[in-house]
């Protein structure tokens, strides 16, 4: 019986725990992709969540990516037969 008992309360209290720290929510969340006319590929996103603890944060990201201007690259590939 005491083995029940204490086995309850460990479970219970993982279970718990997990319900009280929370997880943050997400508010809104935009994107916005552009294609520049020298194939620069531009993104932003912007993203506003809400904490655990009621206060919000707003989080900006951008990621660029420029292709490769040099177009006249040699792969030169070394295979060994035996």
């Amino acid at each position: 019986m005491r083995r029940t008992l204490i086995c309850t309360v460990a479970v219970l209290s993982l279970g718990l725990g997990g319900l009280m720290v929370g997880c943050e929510d997400t508010v809104s969340k935009h994107s916005e992709t552009k294609t520049n006319s020298d194939g620069t590929t531009v993104k932003r996103e912007e993203k506003v969540t809400r904490n655990p603890d009621g206060s919000t944060s707003k989080t900006q990201t951008v990621d660029v990516d420029k292709p490769d201007t040099n177009k006249d690259h040699d792969v030169k590939v070394k295979v060994d037969t035996k």
